[in-house]
């Protein structure tokens, strides 16, 4: 079975997609923009994994927890120049290894067709956010891209999610969050969204745990399980 589901979830008129391990694998990118980071300070690299693990509460926090798992934490003033010398290494490091999740591409495609509004509430950056999505053919399958410069507060905060269904027009009861971790449920049940989540994601807590609404083994089953959701209606 692709996914579990509680026969309470209705089908919705809009979902809303992380982005970092939900649409994209960009691990292995943020990897190499993290170890270039690490390097011009004379320290080793981490690996893929150990990123992995601290992905997905924005740039600041990743590169504080890069920073810290290689013995080296910052003060304030250390993070801040730290992450300004981040900024233009990030922005070098957006698609060169990273891949759309498996079944993303058809899963948009197929929530197209089939009338749903599609956006990307996510932590990474708006304007690189709309590179990557533009370069892997996604950016026109969406009606809303909000990413975490252009709310006052990042997910877990509800803020992306509900600027982005202002731009589509969708009331929260009426919309889905599909993200891959606990910072993507906490954001959902904030904004008072229902939420699946994607298991192969970024999240240190098995799928099954983090208390969502539906879980699918990948993108792929999504459209699928949300007309389960349908004939259980």
């Amino acid at each position: 079975m692709s996914g579990s589901v509680d026969t309470s979830f209705r089908l919705p008129k809009a979902i809303l997609f992380d982005l970092d391990g939900t649409l994209i694998d960009s691990a292995p990118d943020i990897a190499s923009a993290v170890n270039e980071l690490l390097d011009g300070r004379g320290l080793p690299p981490l690996t893929l994994a150990q990123v992995k693990s601290m992905i997905g509460n924005g740039i600041e926090k990743l590169v504080e927890r890069a920073f810290a798992a290689s013995g080296r934490p910052l003060s304030r003033t250390g993070l801040d120049e730290a992450n300004r010398e981040m900024a233009p290494i990030y922005r070098r490091h957006l698609t060169h290894w990273t891949r759309p999740m498996p079944g993303a591409v058809e899963a948009l495609a197929r929530l197209h067709v089939a009338g749903i509004r599609l956006g990307v509430a996510t932590n990474k950056p708006q304007v690189a956010t709309r590179e990557i999505l533009l370069h892997f053919g996604l950016l026109e399958r969406l009606g809303a891209i909000v990413g975490g410069d252009a709310v006052t507060r990042k997910k877990p905060a509800p803020e992306a999610l509900l600027l982005a269904l202002e731009q589509l027009g969708t009331e929260p009861h009426e919309a889905l969050m599909v993200g891959d971790s606990i910072t993507d449920v906490e954001a959902a049940r904030a904004a008072g969204l229902p939420v699946a989540i994607i298991r192969g994601g970024y999240t240190q807590i098995p799928a099954d745990e983090l208390g969502a609404d539906l879980v699918c083994d990948s993108l792929l089953d999504l459209p699928a399980a949300l007309n389960g959701v349908r004939n259980a209606a």
